[in-house]
C-alpha cells in the first residue's frame, strides 16, 4: 500500500477563547482530490493556513509522505512541495503573468523573462489552461487570474495543492474548465485538496470528502458513495430540507419601472444598454449573466448611485400610489422611500461593512442620521443586531464583536441582515451567499421569499443557475449590459439562459 502524501494527526489551533480547530485528522493520497466541506466559521481555511505555513499548530503532528515535518512559513510549505490557492488572489495588476510567476523566486544566472514565459506555456500546455504569459494582469478575467495563481505554484513545483473556494466567482463554463484541469492534474499524480460549498462540485470532482463541524473533525467519506442530503447531514448535525419553497406571488402589483436606461463608464464603455423590465410586488425577480455583464451597474443605478446616459426609473410608492422619478432623487431620498441595496461585494469588508466596528455599530452605519440628540442611540441597532444574530445563526461570541474577527460567511449575514431588517418596499440582493455554505444559503432564500410574501419587490442576482430557477418568479439575464431575455422561473431551462447569458442581442418583455 503507497504512503499518502500528506496526513494531519490531532491538529489543534486556538485564537484567545476560540478553539477553530480540534484534533484534526486528514489524510490525502498521490492523484487524489479531496473535498473539504463545514458551514463557515467550521475551521477549513484555518487548517489550511497550517499545512500552507501562514499558521503554526498549537498541537498535532504533519507527515509528508510518511515522514514528519515542521512548516514554519510559507516558503518551508514549497520546500516540501505544498502550495496554497487563495480566494483572494495576490497578483501585482501592472504585471503580466509571467512576471507575476517568477515574482520573489531567486534563479541561478542572469534572469530570463522569456524563458519564464516559456516554462508558463509548457506548464499550461501540459494540464490544458489557456493563458498568454505576456499579458497584463489588470487586463485579464477573474478565471485568468486565477489561473495564473494556480500555475504560479506549479512553477515552483507544488505536488500538493490547495484551493481556497476556486469557484466563487467563476461561471459554470469556467468551472468546468477548471475541473478539467484539475482532473489533468490528477492523472499526473497531484494531490488536490479544494475547500467549497458547493455540493455539485463536491460530488463530481472529488474522490473524498472530509467534513469538519464546529472545528472537529465529523468524518470521511468516499464520494461515490454519498449524495447531497447525508453531506449536509454531516455538516450541519441535522436533517435538512434541500428545496426552495416557491409561492405564488399574492396581490402583485408593480413597483418599479425601468426603461430604455444608458450607462456609459468612465472609460466610455457604454455598460448598461437600453435596459428596460418591471420589478412588482410580492415577486422575487432573478439576474442572471456572466460576471461584469451590468449586474452591479444596473442595481447601483437604481439605488442612486450611478449617473445615468438616459431612460428613466419610476418608482411606484404602496403608502400613496404615487409615481416618484428616482432619477431626480439622492440615494438617501432613495433609502428612505424603502429601495435598498444590499450588494455582497468579493471584497466584504473592503464595502458594507467597517472591519474594526462590532456588529452593533455597523447597524447603526444604516441608522445614524435618525438620531435627534447629541447621543447616538444604541438601544434600537443592539435589538436589530441580536435578532440578525438569532435569525441567521451568526457565529459570534456577542453582538460587541468586532467584525474582523467573524468569518466570511458570518460577515455576509450581517451584511444581509441589515439591509432585511430595514422592513424596504423593494430589496435588491446582489450575490447574498457568495461564499456561504449550504445552510446558510438557505436561511437567506428562506428570507428573501418571507420578504416577497410580506409584498416587497425582490430583485435577486444570483450566480447559481440552479437556485435561480428554483428560487424565482421571473428572471431576466443580461449579456454585455443588454437584456438578452426574461423568462418566466417555474419553466425556464439552465441551457437556454446560458445561452442568453452569452448573446450578443435579444428582446425585453
Amino acid at each position: 500500500m503507497s504512503t499518502p502524501a500528506i496526513v494531519l494527526k490531532n491538529i489543534t489551533k486556538t485564537f484567545g477563547q476560540i478553539v477553530a480547530n480540534k484534533n484534526i485528522n486528514l489524510s490525502v493520497d498521490r492523484g487524489e482530490i479531496v473535498a473539504l466541506l463545514g458551514e463557515n466559521g467550521s475551521g477549513k481555511t484555518t487548517l489550511m493556513n497550517m499545512i500552507a505555513g501562514i499558521y503554526f499548530p498549537d498541537e498535532g503532528q504533519i507527515f509528508i509522505d510518511g515522514s514528519e515535518v515542521v512548516i514554519k512559513s510559507p516558503k518551508g510549505a514549497f520546500r516540501y512541495g505544498i502550495g496554497m490557492i487563495h480566494q483572494h488572489f495576490k497578483l501585482v495588476d501592472l504585471f503580466s503573468a509571467a512576471e507575476n510567476v517568477a515574482l520573489g523566486l531567486k534563479e541561478k544566472g542572469k534572469f530570463d523573462i522569456k524563458e519564464v514565459a516559456e516554462r508558463v506555456r509548457q506548464i499550461s500546455g501540459r494540464y490544458g489552461f489557456d493563458i498568454d504569459p505576456n499579458k497584463k494582469i489588470y487586463e485579464m478575467s477573474v478565471s485568468e487570474k486565477q489561473t495564473v495563481e494556480i500555475i504560479k505554484v506549479l512553477y515552483r513545483g507544488a505536488n500538493i495543492l490547495i484551493l481556497d473556494e476556486p469557484t466563487a466567482v467563476l461561471t459554470p463554463q469556467e468551472t468546468q474548465k477548471l475541473f478539467a484541469v484539475l482532473r489533468n492534474m490528477k492523472k499526473d499524480g497531484k494531490s488536490i485538496i479544494i475547500i467549497t460549498h458547493k455540493l455539485h462540485e463536491v460530488l463530481s470532482i472529488s474522490d473524498n470528502v472530509v467534513v469538519l463541524r464546529k472545528g472537529e473533525y465529523v468524518g470521511t467519506v468516499k464520494t461515490a458513495e454519498t449524495d447531497e442530503a447525508q453531506l449536509t447531514e454531516m455538516m450541519v448535525g441535522k436533517k435538512i430540507a434541500l428545496n426552495i419553497e416557491r409561492s405564488e406571488p399574492e396581490e402583485s402589483a408593480d413597483r418599479l419601472f425601468v426603461r430604455g436606461i444608458d450607462l456609459t463608464n468612465h472609460d466610455g464603455v457604454k455598460v448598461l444598454d437600453d435596459i428596460t423590465f418591471t420589478a412588482r410586488s410580492g415577486e422575487i425577480l432573478g439576474i442572471a449573466g456572466i460576471a461584469g455583464s451590468g449586474q452591479k451597474e444596473l442595481l447601483e443605478a437604481i439605488a442612486g448611485l450611478q449617473k445615468l446616459d438616459g431612460g428613466e426609473i419610476v418608482y411606484v410608492n404602496p403608502a400613496s400610489g404615487q409615481e416618484e422619478d428616482l432619477r431626480n432623487k439622492t440615494p438617501i431620498q432613495i433609502r428612505e422611500l424603502g429601495v435598498r441595496l444590499s450588494f455582497v461585494p468579493e471584497d466584504r469588508l473592503g464595502m458594507g461593512l467597517v472591519g474594526n466596528m462590532d456588529i452593533i455599530d455597523n447597524m447603526m452605519l444604516r441608522s445614524y442620521k435618525k438620531g435627534r440628540s447629541v447621543f447616538v442611540e444604541r438601544k434600537g441597532p443592539r435589538e436589530l443586531a441580536d435578532k440578525v444574530i438569532s435569525d441567521l445563526e451568526v457565529v459570534t461570541p456577542g453582538p460587541t464583536t468586532p467584525v474582523r474577527r467573524l468569518s466570511g460567511g458570518n460577515v455576509q449575514k450581517v451584511l444581509v441582515g441589515r439591509e432585511i431588517a430595514a422592513a424596504p418596499t423593494v430589496l435588491m440582493a446582489a450575490y447574498p451567499v457568495r461564499g456561504l455554505d449550504i445552510n446558510s444559503s438557505y436561511a437567506i432564500y428562506n428570507l428573501l421569499n418571507e420578504q416577497k410574501r410580506k409584498g416587497v419587490a425582490v430583485i435577486f442576482v444570483g450566480e447559481d443557475l440552479d437556485v435561480l430557477i428554483e428560487l424565482c418568479d421571473r428572471i431576466l439575464v443580461l449579456c454585455a449590459g443588454r437584456v438578452t431575455g426574461i423568462l418566466n422561473g417555474r419553466d425556464a431551462d439552465k441551457s437556454e439562459i446560458g445561452l442568453l447569458m452569452t448573446r450578443q442581442s435579444g428582446g425585453n418583455d
